[in-house]
């Protein structure tokens, strides 16, 4: 019988946030693939589960990828992880994903812990909406998909280093103009969970004087930022918040 790939979340901070489902599909793999087995024993030992780990990463994922498909096809019930979160999202697994797909395998992603979904929730900014920008490119591209991006009107969502946030928010208040609203959380599910509301110059400003560490998750406003309160729309103008003629 053929197997199958699991796509396993897990917590990005507290350990709390791990879900009963992961921790039985993990007891129950014949193989957990990690980002870094050093990090996922760690996890696993904390959990009581005894399983057999081997990396998966961004740097052997193209060496491996088919030798795991014919794998999995042989019988092997094989987990994927990630140092946190999910895999897959601004981590490896996509392209160990798409061969299953492709070849037929079954994939169950189990939902959970993902850094981005918490701080876009808690920004206070309209989430019916976004879009997912994850890291932008460090040099090649890095101005041409900012331009891109000037007119968008949904929420946009980005994954920063800490030592790039400020060269970064001030791209952004470059491109996107020194009074667009920002959120920046840093930590998620974390002891220093931190979220900073403002301009992007105030947020500038703030973190020129306060050096940023940790996980950062970049929420910005959109261009339009429109939003449904109570069944209406309503418009957050320049100067001020007005109801919308």
């Amino acid at each position: 019988m053929e197997g199958r790939l699991f796509i396993v979340p897990t917590p990005v901070g507290n350990l709390e946030d791990m879900t009963l489902r992961a921790i039985r599909v993990l007891k129950e793999a014949d193989l957990v693939l990690a980002e870094d087995t050093r990090t996922t024993s760690v996890l696993l030992k904390h959990f009581e589960i005894h399983a057999r780990l081997e990396s998966h990463h961004k740097f052997n994922e193209h060496r491996t990828v088919e030798t795991l498909r014919d794998r999995i096809q042989s019988g092997l019930n094989v987990a994927l992880v990630s140092d946190a979160g999910t895999p897959g999202i601004s981590d490896p697994g996509f392209l160990l994903i798409r061969t299953c797909v492709e070849e037929g395998i079954e994939v169950e992603a189990l939902p959970g812990a993902t850094a981005f979904v918490p701080a876009l929730v808690s920004s206070g900014f309209p989430c019916d909406r976004f879009c997912f920008e994850g890291f932008l490119p460090v040099k090649k591209g890095r101005q041409t998909r900012l331009a891109e991006l000037s007119e968008e009107n949904r929420t946009m969502i980005f994954y920063e280093s800490p030592y790039r946030l400020v060269k970064t928010l001030e791209q952004f208040s470059s491109v996107f103009g020194e009074d667009r609203q920002c959120c920046v959380t840093r930590e998620i599910s974390k002891i220093h969970e931190e979220h900073k509301r403002g301009s992007l110059a105030e947020l500038v400003s703030w973190y020129a004087e306060n050096e940023p560490k940790g996980e950062i998750v970049i929420i910005l406003a959109g261009a339009g930022n429109r939003k449904k309160t109570r069944g209406r729309d309503y418009e957050e103008r320049e100067n001020g918040n007005e109801k919308e003629e």
